[in-house]
């Protein structure tokens, strides 16, 4: 029997929840090199407290899962949200790199229990198609964040000082803390696995194993390359490598960004009518062909900026159709544990982002080949890895 969709209320609240980790990085980079004069210390120092912050992302996107499925999603993600609100407030109060960065870490621990809990909560309302729509339009709102972020987080740095980018996460935990109690009710089914480190292992183990979720977890994966290569590199290759002024920059990363809002839209509007199949169908195809085109332009020595923008909004579309339909048929056998499941999407898939992150910023030469390269790489994967599935089932 079909349920109810989820109110907008709902919604919206879930997907600022996944777009938390997001957050942690887009409004606290531009107030860096402020963070670096009023602490005296250099920019790898600075640089630093986002180590510790994805560090902490990293553990607690395997921690917060098995927690939800074994004491709650509600009383674990208040936890996880008290948790970001005082390391918020730490990091606002010390006088020290070295403290920041141990608040970065726990803030990042803390904030990675949005992003977990807010999928599995998707997973106990809904399966398929409608577990589909729902992230679709989780997606939508996420996208604001990468658009807004930024720019909020140079005009709060600039007027107010780094500092009071940590009263801006504190007042979002708080308020987070306040949404989480009035409109979300606990979901969790009534079964609770065990936590012990054992049966968290073979969890983990049987979940991997299973092909329902290894084909279309790795189809996420494949989005992600090109993702993270264009939220890694965009900024290098257009404002070094093509001369684009910074403000133009930032058009042109909200004109990418707006691709993914419009195909999350789009996903929303078609799953439940056309179905997860031909939805990643025509995903992995629209990215296998912006990829190519990336990778074709930038080898041929194209150094404009539209030779970018255009193929990476196409990919950002295609990828806004093939995430959320992947995403709800990786966790949707998993009823019992959907916080597990999406621990290990968001633990690789973090882990597989940083090394992708450091590989990229080695390879750049000033163009956009490496970038694109990666993009073209998602987008064949992708395609195959989805024709290879409908082939054998």
């Amino acid at each position: 029997m079909k349920k109810p969709e989820a109110s907008l209320g709902l919604t919206v609240l879930l997907g600022v929840l996944i777009a938390l980790p997001a957050l942690g990085t887009d409004l606290f980079v531009p107030a860096l090199p402020r963070l670096a004069d009023a602490l005296s210390i250099d920019v790898g120092t600075a640089q630093f407290t986002l180590t510790t912050y994805f560090a902490g992302l990293g553990a607690g996107m395997l921690v917060w899962g098995p927690l939800s499925d074994r004491y709650g999603r509600k009383p674990v993600l208040l936890f996880g949200l008290a948790t970001m609100l005082a390391a918020s407030l730490m990091a606002a109060f010390v006088d020290s790199a070295g403290a920041v960065a141990l608040a970065r870490l726990a803030q990042g621990l803390a904030m990675a229990s949005g992003a977990v809990i807010g999928r599995a909560v998707v997973r106990d309302l809904h399966a398929h198609e409608q577990a589909a729509r729902l992230f679709a339009r989780m997606t939508i709102v996420f996208s604001l964040v990468p658009l807004t972020a930024p720019i909020l987080g140079a005009l709060i740095s600039v007027r107010a000082g780094w500092r009071a980018i940590f009263w801006c996460y504190a007042f979002a935990g708080a308020v987070l803390i306040a949404a989480a109690l009035a409109g979300l009710r606990e979901t969790a089914p009534r079964e609770r696995p065990s936590v012990h480190p054992a049966h968290l292992l073979r969890t983990f183990r049987s979940i991997l194993a299973d092909p329902r979720f290894v084909a279309p977890f790795l189809l996420v994966l494949c989005a992600h390359l090109g993702i993270l290569a264009w939220v890694s590199s965009s900024a290098f290759v257009l404002v070094r490598g093509f001369g684009i002024e910074p403000a133009g920059y930032g058009l042109a990363f909200g004109a990418v960004m707006l691709g993914q809002i419009c195909g999350a839209w789009a996903s929303s509007r078609l799953v439940v009518r056309l179905g997860i199949p031909h939805l990643l169908r025509l995903g992995t195809a629209t990215m296998l062909a912006a990829g190519a085109a990336a990778a074709v332009l930038a080898w041929s020595g194209v150094a404009h900026w539209a030779a970018v923008v255009l193929p990476f909004l196409g990919f950002l579309f295609g990828s806004a159709l093939t995430v959320p339909n992947a995403m709800a048929a990786a966790i949707s056998p998993f009823p019992a544990s959907a916080g597990a499941a999406v621990s290990l999407v968001g633990a690789v898939g973090f882990g597989i982002g940083a090394l992708i992150s450091t590989a990229l910023a080695a390879a750049f030469d000033g163009t956009a080949r490496p970038m694109a390269t990666l993009a073209a790489i998602g987008g064949l994967g992708a395609f195959f890895l989805y024709r290879w599935k409908a082939s054998t089932r």
